[in-house]
């Protein structure tokens, strides 16, 4: 079963508190949303392979380690993931990124895939799938689904704020995946938000509420 990493960073948490907040402007949101996923990529790339290696200082040669060379790609699930995707880039410059776009079919409620696009090496790749909130996890779900049929075998889940419902479905569906989470609420309400939550992610950081 995968891991549910939940963070206590202090930072993290001062920052959540401010990103919860209904009268927080579009720009500070959408801030803090690039600012709390780059504080969550630490930890979400803490396993990251290393190597030995050796660096002339102007002082003497000094044993260091770097990364053993292993792909990282980001794949925001559209459109409110693409507010976590800066963020994490500045963290990690050479990593690529992916794209999902869905939407839920009316009749059968199934989410349908719309926009898929990939870096050709994705299966060489370490994924880390990005999306504010883990609600349902209907979404974060198929989108995982639509990654391994495309050969991603190493993914990660990475979300601000989830809920047991969300987290609760992606270990069944997807029980390989580990997620991490800056918050995680207490429920959903009727209408399929996270409560307390933060309302709709994708209208605060776009700025169409």
């Amino acid at each position: 079963m995968g891991k549910v990493h939940v963070f206590d960073h202090p930072l993290i948490l001062h920052k959540l508190h401010v990103l919860r907040d209904k009268d927080t402007p579009v720009k500070e949101f959408r801030e803090l949303i690039s600012e709390i996923a780059m504080l969550m990529c630490y930890e979400a790339t803490r396993d990251l392979p290393l190597e030995d290696v050796e660096v002339e200082t102007p002082v003497a040669l000094a044993k260091c380690k770097r990364l053993a060379g292993k792909k990282v790609a980001i794949v925001p699930i559209l459109r409110a993931g693409l507010g976590m995707v800066d963020g994490m880039v500045s963290m990690i410059p050479n990593a690529k990124v992916g794209h999902i776009g869905l939407f839920r079919d009316p009749e059968t409620l199934e989410p349908v895939k719309y926009y898929f696009k990939m870096p050709p090496d994705i299966q060489e790749r370490d994924v880390i799938v990005v999306d504010p909130m883990l609600a349902t996890g209907g979404s974060a779900s198929a989108s995982l689904t639509f990654l391994k049929e495309a050969g991603a075998k190493h993914i990660k889940l990475m979300c601000i704020i989830g809920c047991p419902e969300g987290v609760a479905r992606i270990q069944k569906d997807h029980p390989d995946v580990d997620i991490y989470v800056a918050g995680l609420d207490s429920h959903l309400n009727d209408h399929g938000y996270i409560v307390p939550g933060l309302g709709d992610a994708g209208d605060r950081i776009f700025g169409t509420k």
